[in-house]
């Protein structure tokens, strides 16, 4: 559908352009953000490189595995359904800490990985086994192809993604030729704090609307 949207804006352009006499502005405009767009890739490529090693020296560090360990009681928290020392919270704690950091892009795989084993903790509570996390009943499964509670929680609390340092924004006003690229900082925590408090909020009412 996007492919359909963007070759009828193209066209759109190329055939308004051709009316008003416009056609080389046009195609100078194109050729110059080609240019600015292989720029910018480059610039964020350094950038997360960066960011993405440090993050990797860390997990080797045990320093991702530490943090990971003292976030447990708010994991318990958000996450109160899957059972102590499953896979899935050890990466969802990574995903979280790279979010923090505002590493999105390293944090995708790490949330590509906790889908997964919370995919396979509602199979496995299908087939009567690792729900009984209280020692007393197993908790409901969902109906396959249904996402389950944790997925859905997971799932906007890593859109909503608090963060303290936007290293993505901070890299694309640097580009653009911002005065200040790092006054995002102090917004962008402020506004990422209400969201993420927003996402806990409506998570935890529709959790309690669910046991109802």
């Amino acid at each position: 559908m996007l492919n359909y949207l963007w070759g009828f804006m193209l066209l759109i352009g190329i055939i308004y352009g051709s009316i008003t006499g416009n056609l080389p502005a046009l195609t100078d405009a194109a050729l110059n953000s080609a240019k600015e767009a292989v720029a910018l890739c480059i610039t964020m490529l350094g950038i997360m490189s960066f960011w993405v090693g440090l993050m990797r020296i860390a997990e080797n560090a045990g320093i991702i595995t530490s943090a990971a360990r003292k976030m447990k009681p708010l994991l318990k928290f958000l996450f109160p359904r899957i059972p102590a020392g499953h896979p899935a919270l050890e990466y969802i704690s990574t995903n979280m800490i790279a979010n923090v950091l505002g590493l999105g892009w390293a944090a995708t795989p790490a949330g590509l990985k906790a889908m997964e084993e919370l995919g396979a903790l509602e199979e496995d509570r299908r087939n009567g086994g690792a729900g009984n996390t209280d020692g007393k009943s197993l908790w409901p499964s969902v109906p396959k192809g249904v996402a389950s509670n944790e997925m859905c929680t997971f799932l906007i609390i890593n859109i909503s993604s608090l963060q303290l340092i936007p290293v993505n924004i901070i890299a694309y006003r640097n580009q653009y030729g911002s005065v200040n690229p790092s006054a995002i900082v102090g917004p962008g925590i402020l506004a990422t704090f209400v969201s993420t408090l927003a996402a806990v909020v409506f998570c935890k009412v529709m959790e309690w609307r669910r046991k109802g």
